[in-house]
């Protein structure tokens, strides 16, 4: 169904992507700066990837038997982020619902506690706001929220991210299993935390007994390691999807010697298969070597310095047109990630960030963008950045940006 949230009437089908380009059905190129909302932050079709799945699909796919892949991928994500024990899965939702289901078995308590406007994918638990009329923590559905299979209130506590009074007041109650959050908030536009704010949080989860999941899903944007490595997180379990396959579905959590300790006093391998943990295809050898391939050949240490750059300049080009035509917009950064906000300053929290949204505005930005060749991702103000996109990006996507927004001004649209 989100494939229906491109601005244009009529949607671009893709005939081919390659790179940091699309080309459509009928021939029109165009700048990918969504690349897949970080499934193909590598870029499209790289070329270790699509040689190392070609190979392996002449030997095999899905044999339900450990690979030497695997064992390798879980051996390059310790180094990355920290932690040393993996398992892979094909998605990052179903990451972030193994590890919560882990944490409750673990710690015997019901609850999650996430960000307000926060992502996970489609864990039914983080479909939640802040409850406004409810006590500290409270927790509604979700505008949008389709078929909730049980109400959040019963699953989810929710406070603003950098908000560690409300926090600790959610912590205390004693019911909450794991603390899940995006290190920065990234679908509401980015939202990133107060300095201080992760180790504070870290003594939170430590001194109430709740155990902290960090989802580095789309916060990957910010090094090798995420987040966890550019920040120097202490988390106890870590979710990562979308990019470290290169376009493959593949994703993986991983978690610490303690609480993998505790996993497997509490775990009966006899009922493995029916406890809500795997999936038969998970941890296939192709999902594998394309994780290998990703984190070996194209998302590697070396490639970060010059995606960053490449999202300096985009989110330069944007802050040169704010303010050369006084427009009271900001601009926030992300590593290989930039998004500009319909407010004079960046958001502090996801209630923030929400209220500056205008979805029409949007659409013309990204319409606008969009018949001149340029792909923006389409449920926010987000651009990306590969290994193979290139150099001059910033300056096209500029040129279009302070088109758009002078023919708004020149119309008396926006003043």
């Amino acid at each position: 169904p989100w494939m229906q949230r491109w601005a244009s009437p009529v949607h671009p089908f893709a005939a081919s992507a390659r790179g940091a380009e699309i080309v459509d059905v009928d021939g029109h190129r165009y700048l990918d700066l969504a690349l897949g909302d970080t499934a193909a932050m590598a870029g499209h079709a790289p070329d270790a990837v699509v040689r190392a799945v070609a190979d392996q699909l002449h030997r095999g796919s899905t044999t339900m038997l450990p690979s030497e892949a695997s064992v390798e991928v879980g051996e390059e994500l310790a180094r990355r982020f920290g932690l040393p024990l993996w398992q892979l899965v094909l998605t990052a939702t179903d990451a972030n619902r193994f590890a919560l289901r882990l944490a409750r078995m673990v710690t015997g308590r019901p609850k999650v506690l996430v960000h307000n406007w926060c992502y996970h994918g489609t864990v039914d638990e983080t479909f939640a706001i802040i409850d406004p009329d409810g006590a500290s923590g409270a927790a509604i559905p979700r505008p949008g929220n389709l078929g909730a299979q049980v109400d959040p209130r019963h699953t989810t506590r929710v406070v603003e991210i950098n908000d560690l009074a409300a926090t600790e007041a959610a912590l205390a109650t004693g019911d909450v299993a794991a603390i899940l959050v995006e290190p920065a908030l990234t679908n509401i536009g980015i939202v990133r935390p107060d300095p201080g704010y992760h180790a504070a949080l870290r003594a939170l989860a430590t001194k109430y007994g709740a155990l902290l999941i960090v989802d580095e899903t789309h916060t990957i944007s910010l090094g090798p390691g995420g987040a966890t490595a550019t920040w120097s997180l202490r988390p106890d379990a870590i979710v990562i999807g979308k990019a470290i396959a290169g376009g493959m579905p593949g994703a993986a959590y991983g978690m610490n010697a303690q609480l993998a300790e505790r996993v497997g006093a509490a775990t009966n391998l006899d009922e493995i298969d029916t406890g809500g943990i795997g999936g038969t295809v998970s941890g296939n050898v192709l999902s594998a070597v394309a994780i290998r391939a990703t984190l070996g050949e194209v998302l590697t240490d070396a490639a970060f310095p010059g995606m960053v750059a490449g999202a300096e300049r985009w989110a330069d080009g944007v802050e040169e047109v704010l303010q050369r035509r006084s427009l009271g917009w900001s601009v926030a950064r992300l590593g290989a990630r930039a998004e500009y906000h319909f407010a004079p300053e960046n958001p502090r929290n996801g209630g923030e960030a929400a209220a500056a949204v205008d979805h029409e505005l949007e659409r013309y930005l990204h319409l606008h963008a969009l018949v001149r060749g340029i792909v923006i991702t389409p449920f926010h103000n987000m651009a990306l950045f590969s290994p193979a996109t290139p150099a001059d990006a910033g300056a096209r996507h500029a040129e279009a940006f302070d088109a758009a927004v002078a023919a708004l001004q020149d119309s008396g649209a926006l003043r």
